[in-house]
């Protein structure tokens, strides 16, 4: 790949900052700061799924 260098570290991606995106009741959302109290429940009570 010629033309494209790593950083110094070798890590690809780091310091780079990124907003998480949710599909939460059909709309796409990136806080919850503006829901309701039914919403936030919602949210709350959805299983959480991890890398592992």
């Amino acid at each position: 790949m010629t033309g494209k260098l790593l950083p110094e570290n070798g890590k690809v991606g780091e310091n780079v900052k990124f907003d998480r995106i949710r599909r939460i009741t059909g709309y796409l959302v990136g806080t919850t700061d503006r829901f309701n109290d039914a919403k936030r429940a919602e949210e709350k009570d959805r299983v959480k799924h991890t890398l592992s």
